[in-house]
């Protein structure tokens, strides 16, 4: 006698799929820890603004352009630690085999719109790495700093977009593969 309904929703597996999705989590893992730098930077800002009379101009531009990258790396860590945002109306609702099938469309459409999305990135990215005709030169924010945050961010958007459609690629071989030995068995 069990006390679960048949439609009891699934534990989410919260073990890395392949070597990427250990990779990112491992290092994401490690650039958590910029949140906290990001804090220390914030609080010594506020101590020299308000305690010294002494603003910095560097500090905001610097903890943005850190939360903005751990934020954009945060995306590919939800996907590779399956924490990501789902629907779960319909999913929970039916059987084991339907969710594999729903998972298999999950993957084709989010390998489509991961795709053009990075293709679209790389538009951007290259804009703000390259002059029109072929010279290096970063897109800088135009404030006193002057940082090439702008064109780090478009580059990092790129990249980790880029490792996105891999991990959509490696998710949906497994999810093919799991609909082929379900078939042999």
């Amino acid at each position: 006698m069990t006390d679960q309904t048949p439609h009891t929703p699934p534990e989410p597996d919260e073990q890395p799929r392949n070597f990427v999705d250990k990779a990112i989590i491992k290092v994401s893992n490690l650039l958590s820890w910029l949140f906290i730098a990001t804090v220390f930077i914030s609080f010594y800002e506020v101590v020299m603004r308000y305690a010294f009379d002494a603003p910095t101009t560097w500090v905001h531009e610097t903890a943005s352009f850190i939360g903005g990258s751990l934020f954009i790396v945060g995306g590919i860590y939800a996907f590779a630690a399956n924490k990501h945002v789902r629907v779960v109306l319909i999913y929970d609702a039916v059987s084991c085999q339907t969710r594999k099938y729903l998972n298999l469309v999950h993957h084709i459409v989010g390998l489509a719109f991961a795709g053009m999305l990075a293709y679209a990135s790389y538009s951007l990215a290259k804009e703000a790495w390259f002059t029109p005709w072929g010279e290096l030169r970063l897109e800088t924010s135009g404030s006193v700093l002057n940082a090439p945050y702008p064109a780090l961010l478009k580059g990092l958007i790129f990249v980790v977009l880029s490792i996105l459609v891999v991990q959509f690629v490696l998710h949906l071989i497994q999810e093919i593969m799991g609909l082929r030995k379900n078939k042999d068995v």
